[in-house]
């Protein structure tokens, strides 16, 4: 590498390829949750449409105002992103209403559920020796490894706090081996953050709209994970949620206003930037919320689902 390359300027590179692992991974966990599941009960729709408006805001005045290029993209993805976790949340809704009304229009004896329950149980259960043996030994040799590797593991010893934060190791490690690899192909030799405009500059009518666009995408931001704290509490519960999607969203918001910061540390630049450093700031404590939910509300969720 040059040694153009300034320390500033490779601290910048670090931030921006964590924050880009961060943010390509950040849905994974919560649309694998809902695949699973067959439902998207936990999460709050509220949270997902201000959250999605609070990143369309947030990419229109991050491209007024010229921020750092990686905060431009990852807004854009994050709006896809969010389209995407929106449309299977729909899915499962539309799904599981068809199918509540559905069984409505059935309108079942007392009696039937009871035996259709009845015969579906011990027809699971009810296998031929030779295949009960068969499920045995799976169980006991794949079975296993395969519940801690997709966080299924719900025996009383097991943490997911411990899985999820191997998982987060995971994500940093690939973020390290991006950089590592744009590090020795040269992609950061000889590139310097742009200038940016002196505090006495005369903000122009574009600039000035992005500031405020920023602003007001911050108060979303700031304002979206309210509904999900309020579910939480009165349903004294934080099933359906994945942890993982909220340590990633914590640490991701981390780096991105690192990487802000660490762009350039001029004055007027800072102040434009002011208002995505305050919505990452924000969101960061109403994670750490949901975290301290998730926290309190795990022996209840662990409860229902043996008692299920």
């Amino acid at each position: 590498m040059s040694s153009r390359t300034s320390l500033p300027l490779t601290f910048l590179s670090h931030c921006a390829w964590a924050t880009l692992t961060h943010t390509l991974s950040l849905q994974l966990p919560q649309l694998f949750t809902n695949y699973k599941a067959k439902s998207a009960d936990g999460l709050s729709m509220a949270f997902l449409v201000v959250w999605l408006l609070g990143d369309v805001t947030n990419l229109v005045g991050a491209l007024f105002t010229r921020l750092a290029p990686t905060a431009v993209a990852l807004a854009g993805y994050f709006c896809i992103a969010d389209l995407v976790l929106i449309s299977q949340v729909l899915y499962y809704n539309a799904l599981n209403a068809r199918r509540a009304r559905r069984a409505e229009n059935e309108d079942p004896s007392e009696e039937s559920p009871l035996i259709t329950n009845r015969r579906r149980r011990s027809s699971s259960f009810g296998l031929p020796g030779s295949q009960r043996r068969h499920a045995t030994h799976t169980e006991s040799s794949m079975e296993p490894l395969r519940k801690i590797v997709t966080g299924e593991d719900e025996t009383p010893d097991s943490s997911p706090w411990i899985h999820n934060a191997l998982s987060l190791l995971a994500v940093y490690a690939i973020g390290f081996a991006g950089w590592f690899v744009s590090y020795k192909v040269g992609a950061w030799d000889g590139a310097e953050p742009g200038t940016p405009d002196s505090p006495d500059h005369a903000k122009s009518g574009i600039e000035i709209a992005g500031l405020t666009l920023g602003y007001f995408s911050a108060a979303l931001y700031l304002c979206a994970r309210i509904p999900q704290i309020i579910k939480n509490y009165r349903e004294k519960s934080c099933e359906g949620l994945a942890l993982l999607f909220f340590m990633l969203s914590l640490s991701g918001n981390l780096t991105y206003g690192i990487s802000l910061v660490a762009y350039s540390q001029d004055k007027g630049y800072l102040l434009n930037a002011l208002p995505w450093l305050l919505g990452s700031l924000g969101t960061i404590a109403e994670d750490l919320i949901i975290f301290i939910q998730f926290r309190i509300y795990s022996n209840g969720d662990r409860s229902s689902a043996i008692a299920a």
